[in-house]
């Protein structure tokens, strides 16, 4: 249970990578459990570390998507961020 334990841990720090560095681990992390015989706490806190990445670009994606969704053109053809649809729905 440590290495789980341990795990939990370094998905705190998953938060603070970049998109790349996150992206470059997640495909790591599914080599090594495609290509090892691991034992099974090893598998565990690979797949935790694993779905955590995941996680964490998938919501970098979306928020990039959410911005390039926000850019327009200005009159003078400047690009300026409108608000996002469903922020001004909530107000």
């Amino acid at each position: 249970m440590a290495k789980i334990k341990g795990a939990e841990c370094a998905i705190e720090d998953i938060q603070k990578l970049p998109f790349e560095e996150a992206l470059k681990k997640l495909e790591a992390i599914v080599e090594a459990m495609e290509a090892q015989d691991l034992p099974l706490e090893s598998l565990l806190a690979r797949y935790q570390e694993g779905t955590a990445l995941a996680q964490l670009c998938q919501a970098r994606l979306n928020e990039a998507e959410l911005k390039i969704q926000q850019l327009e053109k200005s009159g003078k053809g400047e690009l300026t961020l409108k608000p996002a649809p469903h922020l001004e729905e909530q107000a």
